[in-house]
């Protein structure tokens, strides 16, 4: 069964709010399973809830546009009952979905999460065209989709989301293919893919471009509590370009994270390739990264008082962080059984592990890695940024290598610094608090 929105009163142009129409077809399919097709041209909407049994499709050519009115966004948090509550964060989501099955997004159009309209600069000027850019007060997600079984997102492009673009809460079997987003690279908070206590989940083939996490995986609290750990996640095959990490484990851990890999990826110009947080009490454990390429590097961030938030990263290749979120210094979780192999980056700060005396970071191999610490920004090394924690962004050496509370870590690869860099990164490691290490390979200078 097909169902075109123009045969329900739509009218494109994207003046016109649509959310009216095309949930009416969407309804009419619910009653029988089907397609629901976006066609050519652009169609601007409030909120529209997805239903089971049904592929939402965007013809080549075609724009589904989020309306920026709060007053057409519904925010589920605070409408819908206790158990369907959201993250905690507010303003809504664009298109939703809740309690459903067999659900599909795809084809060859496009969604617009209008971030243009959502940020602004600062009036900053010189390096600082680098930093983040300032938010408005209204930023709704482009996706909230929770408690989906069997969810597939196929082929479709994503733009200039403002908040999340893909967000997906307690989903199983899910399968993310071939789709493209394009995000603004300064806009804070604009994460690409999130699977947060989700299990079963492939991301395969994509493109991703944001100026906050590319990929993130997460165990939230509300949502770690109905659905369980975040679990069984391959993600390959993509090309991830984010001024934060391409692939983020972390921070919110109030369930385990587990089952992971991460394989066959192409690293654009991040602060940092891989980041795994522990902060709330959670396990992050049994993770394979392997067979990754391409460099990460340090961006700048506003001068203080500018109201504007910092990036996350200072252009490590690996950073492992275990722990305390605040002051109040609960005990964060563990890192445990990771492994890097087959690695090749070009970065400008250190391979990073830091835990804690309470949350010790377990069983680390690097396997035939290769970094080559060499100079892309006009930035010096001299900061570790441990956010977010009470030890923040303080200034440190940085060596290639930096361990703390770190037990069996076993390292080995060639690792070379550049004469850019001779005089920011040493040729030694750190080890504070250390037990059963082995390094095969130490760095070397080149030039």
């Amino acid at each position: 069964m097909i169902y075109n929105i123009l045969d329900y009163g739509a009218a494109e142009g994207g003046t016109v709010n649509n959310q009216k129409m095309i949930q009416a077809a969407i309804d009419a399919c619910a009653g029988t399973g089907g397609r629901v097709v976006i066609p050519a041209g652009n169609f601007l909407s409030g909120t529209i809830r997805l239903r089971s049994d049904m592929e939402l499709y965007l013809e080549a050519g075609s724009t589904l546009t989020v309306s920026l009115n709060p007053a057409d966004i519904i925010d589920f948090s605070e409408k819908s009952d206790k158990d369907n509550t959201m993250d905690g964060i507010k303003d809504g989501c664009f298109i939703y979905a809740c309690h459903e099955k067999n659900l599909t997004i795809s084809g060859e159009g496009r969604i617009d999460g209008k971030g243009r309209d959502a940020y602004y600069d600062a009036g900053l000027d010189g390096d600082f065209h680098e930093c983040p850019l300032s938010v408005k007060e209204f930023r709704p997600r482009t996706t909230y989709l929770e408690d989906v079984e069997n969810l597939t997102v196929k082929g479709i492009t994503f733009y200039d989301a403002s908040f999340w673009t893909l967000h997906m809460a307690g989903c199983k079997n899910v399968l993310v293919e071939g789709i493209r987003i394009l995000n603004n690279d300064r806009g804070p908070n604009n994460d690409g893919i999130d699977p947060d206590a989700c299990q079963n989940v492939v991301i395969r083939g994509c493109i991703v471009e944001s100026g906050d996490d590319s990929i993130v995986l997460k165990a939230t609290k509300p949502i770690w509590k109905k659905y369980g750990n975040c679990e069984n996640i391959v993600i390959s095959d993509c090309i991830l370009h984010s001024r934060d990490s391409a692939l983020k484990m972390g921070t919110e851990t109030y369930g385990d994270i587990r089952n992971v890999i991460f394989s066959n990826c192409v690293v654009k110009d991040c602060s940092r390739a891989v980041g795994i947080w522990v902060r709330d009490g959670g396990t992050i454990e049994d993770i394979m990264i392997h067979h990754i390429t391409g460099s990460t590097k340090r961006y700048a961030d506003a001068p203080g008082g500018r109201g504007v938030p910092r990036w996350w990263g200072k252009g490590e290749p690996f950073f492992l962080s275990s722990t305390y979120r605040n002051e109040e210094k609960k005990r964060p979780g563990k890192i445990r059984r990771i492994t890097f192999e087959q690695v090749r980056l070009t970065s400008e700060s250190c391979i990073f592990m830091g835990g804690e005396a309470d949350a010790v970071i377990e069983d680390i191999q690097i396997k035939d890695c290769q970094v080559a610490w060499k100079k892309q920004s006009i930035h010096t090394p001299g900061v570790f940024d441990e956010q977010p924690s009470p030890r923040d962004v303080y200034e440190h050496e940085i060596p290639w290598l930096y361990a703390r509370h770190v037990e069996g870590l076993k390292a080995s690869g060639s690792f070379e610094i550049d004469g850019s860099m001779k005089e920011h990164v040493k040729c030694k490691e750190i080890l504070e608090n250390c037990k059963d290490v082995e390094i095969s390979s130490a760095a070397k200078d080149y030039d």
